[in-house]
This record gives structure tokens, C-alpha cells and sequence, in this order.
């Protein structure tokens, strides 16, 4: 019997310390967790319990010091942008086609090359052109001698009828054939010319200036005028333009600003916003509103000298419509949004800040306007607010003082810990009072052996604790209480 006791004891003792660890985290779970109100919102007020049982991680209270970043508030020229997207299009395209049927002989142009209008391009065999041309000059030639023939004797004809020698019928006829052979001539001539014309499009140049795609035709192919493909195409890209839609409640200052003659600036950036592609003016209007989006389109032109910008690019697009001289500005990190609307914390001379409520305007880059309870020099907190109340304490720091490398890889400005956190963890300290700093709130109310246990547990297994505890909370009002 004492041997089946002394067996039974270890699980025994496993069996209490389960209970034991369950009755405490059952406590903490009822009276001890972190209630909803500890994690206010920015406009909480300042009065709100420091610590104890009711504290939140976010907020430690108002006499906690919270570090920040502050800028000025300043008073400068700010832009009026709409946004909108476009595509880059050629201000003309043209195919070149060939215009006589042949062989081609001769390609004089590279691929993507710049040319200008009237430069030869290819050249087709021309030797069946200047035969037809030969055979129209002998024609040609043939019919004028006639004409000179006949023109002489309708002047001696006339001279005999003067005399009496001749019947005027025959000087009627002969200058009948005179004429007649004037209208020949003047068919063989246009003959000549159409012939030097056909022999004319042997050689294929440049319509317009522009850069040139890809050949569509090698050397020895046979080509005709009724070929759909064409040699090559041109685009003209110097200038290039852009075309975009804009809301149409924009149209009465973009049409007062078009009929002023006042140039409205226009400036293209690639896909990510990063790089400015180009700056032109809006050149131009459409003549209707798309009623499908409610939006106008626009057309501006851009020198494109460098050639950056090609045919059917995408483009962000930023039309700037007006500015405004002396606006009061604050950084755009530094604007704030809760239940009372959009907001900045000020810095006040005793080292607290004061939420004011304010009117946003238009934003150019990190600049925002505003209107509202603010003046020139004032500094609001651009980073760290979001760990702020009204009448919350700060300790303004700089960027530097967090290290060049912490300030680089910082993804989340808004988020950043104080620098007093960073310079503890570059020693094996601080490390260890950043990990205590990390430590959950709710463990101080567990008794130390659990609180131990607690601390030894991995990850996983913390988990699966707190996932026990809640299942037996939630099995207590049937259960009839904690064990």
C-alpha cells in the first residue's frame, strides 16, 4: 500500500501544479488583463490611470515622457496638384509605304534613328521607271515636231489666202490640225511628267520627322504600293504628348486659365512616383465630358529633348492648377486623423503638447496647408505622435541621435522607438532591460513559481497556455466558478 502511495505522489504533484497554474492565470484573466479603455485613442484625456491594473502598453500614462521629432510650422508658396493618369502618344505617326511596285535595292536607314522629313530612306529598282520615261520624252518629241511642221504650213497657207491662191477652207482644216496637235503635245508632256513622277518614288523618303521603328522589309523583297505593312513606321517624339483625364468640376479653372492664355505646368513621373519623367503645358482640350467616369481629357506637350519619353508610355500625372502664396504649412507626417477630424500636436513651452484641430489644403511633396489654431514657428511632432495625448509630456529628440543605421532602415517613421531604447540595446543591459521592457503586463500577477514557468516557456507553449486559459474561462459560468 505505501509503495502504490509513494507512485502515486509525483503525478499527484504534477496535478496541483496544473490546478495551480490554471486557478492563477483564471484570476489574471478576470481581474488582472488589460481593459479597453487602457488603450485609448489619441484624444483620450490626460487624466487616464498611469499604471496599475488598468494600463495599457500604448499609453503609460501622462507622466511617462514620450520622445519625439518636431517641426516648424512655415509659412511658404504651395502648389494646387490634381493627380490623374495619361499616356505618352506621338504628336503624328506614319507608315512609309512604298508608291511604286519593285524590287528594293537599297535600305539607308538604321533602325530606331532619328530622321528628319525628306530623308532618303530605300530605294527601289528604278530601270523599268526610266524606260517608260524614255518611250514618253520620244513621244513627246515626236508630236512637237509635228506640231511645228503643221504650224508652218498654216502659215503659208494664210499667205497664199491673202493672195488669193488658196481656198480659205484649206487654211480652216490646216489650223484645225494645228490645234489638234497642240492637244497632243500637251498629252505627251503630262505623260513625261507622270513618268519622272513614277520614277520619283524609286527613292523612299521620310513624310516626317521622327524616330523610326523596326524594318518591315529586307533587301531583294519585292514591294508594292497596296502592302499593308509598309518599310517602316516613324513616330515624332520631339515634341511628345500626353494626354490624361481630370474630373470635370476642374474644367471652369482649366478652361479660365486655357482662354487667359496662362500656361498650366504639367509634369510626368514613372510608375512609382520616384522620378520626375519630363515637365510640359497642356497644350490642348477635349471638345466633350466622358459621362461613363465624369472626367475631361487633356492634351499637354512636352520637348522631350532627351527623347526620354516613347509613344504609349504610362505616366502619373501631376496638373498644377494654381498656387498659393504664404500658405501656412506643416510637415504631412505631422497630420493626424481621429474622431475630431484631422489634427497636429503642438509643443508647448512646459515640455507637453496640445492637440489642434485643423483644416487641410492642398499638399505639395511633404508640405500640407492648413488652417486653424496655428502660427508661424510653431513646432508640431512629426514623429511619435501616435504614442500621444492632449496634455501628454515629450522629450524632443533628434534623428541623429538614433544612429545613421536605425534612421536608414526605419520602414515605419511613425513607429520608431525611443532613442533611449536604442542606446541601451548596444549593451548586453540593455538588451536585457529591452527583453523586460517586451515582458507582458500580466505576468506581475502571477505567482513567481508560475511566473518562472511562464518566462521558461517557448513561444508555442505560452500560446497554448493562454489559449487554456481562455477556454476555461469561457467554461466557468456552466462550471460553476474557478477550481
Amino acid at each position: 500500500m505505501n509503495t502504490k502511495l509513494k507512485n502515486r505522489r509525483p503525478a499527484l504533484a504534477l496535478a496541483l501544479c496544473a490546478v495551480a497554474l490554471l486557478v492563477a492565470g483564471g484570476l489574471w484573466w478576470r481581474h488582472g488583463r488589460p481593459q479597453a479603455g487602457d488603450t485609448a485613442g489619441p484624444g483620450a484625456p490626460a487624466s487616464a490611470p498611469a499604471g496599475g491594473t488598468g494600463g495599457g502598453r500604448r499609453f503609460a500614462g501622462a507622466n511617462r515622457t514620450q520622445p519625439v521629432t518636431v517641426a516648424p510650422v512655415r509659412k511658404q508658396d504651395v502648389r494646387v496638384l490634381v493627380s490623374a493618369i495619361g499616356t505618352i502618344t506621338a504628336q503624328n505617326t506614319a507608315l512609309v509605304r512604298t508608291k511604286a511596285d519593285g524590287e528594293l535595292k537599297a535600305i539607308h536607314f538604321k533602325e530606331g534613328q532619328m530622321v528628319k522629313a525628306g530623308q532618303l530612306l530605300a530605294e527601289i529598282d528604278p530601270r523599268s521607271y526610266q524606260v517608260a520615261l524614255g518611250q514618253a520624252q520620244g513621244q513627246l518629241a515626236r508630236d512637237q515636231a509635228q506640231l511645228v511642221n503643221a504650224r508652218l504650213d498654216l502659215q503659208r497657207y494664210k499667205d497664199l489666202l491673202a493672195k488669193d491662191s488658196i481656198a480659205s477652207q484649206q487654211v480652216d482644216t490646216q489650223a484645225a490640225l494645228a490645234r489638234q496637235l497642240e492637244g497632243t503635245v500637251q498629252a505627251d508632256q503630262s505623260a513625261v511628267d507622270s513618268a519622272k513622277l513614277q520614277l520619283s518614288y524609286t527613292r523612299v523618303t521620310a513624310p516626317i520627322s521622327g524616330r523610326l521603328g523596326l524594318k518591315q522589309a529586307d533587301l531583294g523583297n519585292v514591294v508594292h504600293a497596296s502592302d499593308t505593312t509598309g518599310i517602316v513606321s516613324i513616330t515624332q517624339v520631339q515634341p511628345i504628348a500626353l494626354v490624361f483625364a481630370v474630373p470635370e468640376f476642374n474644367l471652369p479653372q482649366i478652361n479660365r486659365k486655357l482662354q487667359a492664355g496662362q500656361p498650366m505646368a504639367v509634369e510626368a513621373w514613372d510608375r512609382e512616383q520616384k522620378t520626375r519623367l519630363a515637365v510640359g503645358k497642356v497644350a490642348t482640350i477635349d471638345n466633350s465630358i466622358d459621362t461613363s467616369t465624369g472626367t475631361i481629357k487633356l492634351k499637354a506637350e512636352f520637348a522631350n529633348a532627351d527623347g526620354s519619353l516613347y509613344p504609349n508610355q504610362f505616366a502619373n500625372v501631376r496638373l498644377q492648377l494654381d498656387t498659393l502664396v504664404g500658405a501656412l504649412t506643416v510637415p504631412t507626417a505631422a497630420v493626424q486623423r481621429g474622431a475630431q477630424g484631422t489634427f497636429v500636436y503642438v509643443l508647448q513651452d512646459d515640455g507637453s503638447v496640445a492637440l489642434r484641430v485643423v483644416k487641410l489644403g492642398a499638399t505639395d511633396g511633404d508640405a500640407t496647408s492648413v488652417q486653424g489654431n496655428l502660427s508661424e514657428g510653431d513646432k508640431v511632432v512629426t514623429d511619435g505622435a501616435d504614442r500621444l495625448r492632449d496634455g501628454a509630456k515629450v522629450e524632443v529628440i533628434t534623428p541623429a541621435a538614433r544612429g545613421p543605421a536605425a534612421a536608414g532602415s526605419d520602414p515605419a517613421p511613425h513607429r520608431r522607438r525611443p532613442a533611449s531604447a536604442d542606446a541601451a540595446a548596444a549593451t548586453p543591459a540593455g538588451v536585457a532591460s529591452e527583453a523586460a521592457a517586451e515582458r507582458p503586463r500580466w505576468m506581475d500577477r502571477l505567482p513567481p513559481e508560475v511566473q518562472a514557468k511562464v518566462q521558461a516557456m517557448s513561444p508555442e507553449e505560452r500560446q497554448a497556455f493562454v489559449q487554456k486559459l481562455r477556454e476555461r474561462r469561457q467554461q466557468q459560468p456552466q462550471g460553476g466558478g474557478t477550481p
